[in-house]
């Protein structure tokens, strides 16, 4: 027996003083209604309406347990609404990446709020958002894949320190190599390093950035890890390296960058949750667009015009 039912069944009896009037008034069937009461009457060993009179009346068992089926159902609401409380306020963690934009991820968190949700956002490498959800500690988290076959893709290019003329359009590993020296010239400066992010610190792009600097002919030992960020921000602003980052990222602090040519060297992301119900993710569509933004990425299927690359936050939050 659904208790809590028939205790409603019950009280509404007793207050409209009607078995018709109190089943439209809880939406249901008056047959329903009246076996309600009937079973609870068996419940409770004795009539709790007198059904003699056209008008119904309670018993005096009926008035009796009236108090106290109106504080069991009072209870019962306050705990729903304890429930509900505890679930609105409690914290679905979001692992994204260390250098999203901060001002896209506090619209993030706002657009939680009013969707009901508290979101709470931590910047976690990449094989650690992996392991959060596998092990629960997140609820949803941005996740690096080869970026042919991720739903957000993020141009990646080179930061380079400040100069007066403008960063070329697009640029190609080759173009880092040292030009021949002419006869009797100075020798060539060797390539800056480059200097990669713990970001991109994941075999799906090590791999495949290695080998391309290999083909472009730049000379072993050029990638290097970038280490803490404020050390390869000061090689790279200094003019001593390269650092491999976004545009939003570099223009953050005022580096001057260049975007990679090449797109199968852009970062790749799939926006992923637990298993639900049905065994696969559950992830907001509007989660999905602002995390889009947060990480500067566009759609699949949106290449991007690389010789734009100047507005490039603005047009791929836009696609986003």
């Amino acid at each position: 027996m659904d208790l809590l039912a028939h205790l409603e069944a019950y009280v509404a009896t007793a207050d409209e003083e009607s078995f018709s009037r109190a089943a439209e008034g809880l939406g249901i069937a008056q047959p329903l209604l009246s076996r309600r009461i009937k079973t609870l009457e068996g419940h409770f060993g004795g009539p709790l309406f007198d059904r003699s009179r056209r008008q119904v009346t309670t018993t005096d068992l009926g008035a009796l347990l009236l108090p106290y089926t109106r504080d069991v159902l009072d209870r019962a609401e306050r705990l729903r609404q304890a429930a509900h409380a505890a679930r609105q306020a409690r914290v679905r963690p979001v692992g994204v990446p260390a250098d999203c934009a901060p001002a896209a991820l506090a619209r993030a968190l706002h657009a939680g709020t009013e969707h009901g949700i508290t979101l709470g956002m931590r910047e976690l490498p990449p094989l650690e958002r992996k392991s959060g959800l596998s092990d629960g500690s997140l609820a949803y988290a941005l996740l690096r894949v080869a970026p042919e076959r991720a739903a957000l893709r993020v141009p990646l290019g080179l930061a380079s320190a400040p100069a007066g003329k403008e960063a070329p359009r697009a640029l190609h590993l080759e173009q880092l190599r040292p030009r021949r020296r002419r006869t009797g010239g100075p020798p060539a400066s060797p390539p800056l390093p480059i200097l990669v992010l713990g970001e991109d610190q994941v075999p799906c792009f090590e791999g495949r950035f290695a080998r391309a600097v290999a083909r472009a002919g730049l000379p072993e030992g050029l990638i290097r890890p970038a280490g803490p960020a404020a050390d390869a921000l000061t090689e790279t602003l200094a003019g001593r390296a390269l650092l491999l980052c976004t545009e939003s990222y570099a223009r953050r602090y005022d580096a001057r960058w260049a975007p990679l040519g090449d797109t199968a060297l852009h970062r790749g992301y799939d926006v992923s949750a637990p298993p639900g119900p049905r065994g696969t993710p559950d992830v907001p569509e509007w989660l999905t667009r602002l995390l889009a933004t947060a990480v500067g990425a566009a759609r699949h299927g949106d290449t991007g015009d690389l010789r734009a690359a100047g507005d490039a936050p603005s047009r791929l939050a836009a696609r986003g």
